[in-house]
């Protein structure tokens, strides 16, 4: 019975990190494979004969314009969400009863802030496009 104590979380543990290993290696996989089909794609546009060149660096070109816009979308959606668990978590901690200080509820500054870091780079300092 002992043992079983200390089986479960030890097997827990293991497939917890199997599953993770294997996940991030499935997904470096497909990342891979798109990767090698896009170069062959852009490589055969290329090849074509008339406006196959010109049309290929475009579509390079239009494909990072939307990688930029999607990474600057991210970075003002994650610094809304910062922002909105700094507030959350100054109201929670101001209305708990029995703090052991009454500023305590000054914590939530921590993530509000860094929100409003990423909002204001997103919007201000990002390059843009």
């Amino acid at each position: 019975m002992h043992d079983l104590v200390f089986m479960v979380p030890i097997v827990s543990v293991i497939c917890v990190f199997t599953f993770v290993a294997i996940a991030v290696w499935t997904a470096n996989r497909r990342k891979e494979r798109e990767a090698f089909y896009k170069s062959e794609t852009l490589k055969k546009i290329a090849e074509t004969q008339g406006a196959g060149g010109s049309s290929a660096i475009e579509f390079m070109r239009e494909e990072d314009r939307l990688a930029r816009r999607r990474r600057n979308e991210g970075q003002k959606l994650g610094g809304l969400i910062t922002i909105a668990v700094g507030v959350g978590m100054m109201i929670f901690l101001r209305m708990m009863p029995d703090t052991a200080s009454d500023q305590v509820y000054y914590v939530g500054l921590i993530p509000l802030l860094i929100g409003v870091v990423l909002v204001v780079y997103a919007y201000f300092l990002a390059p843009k496009e």
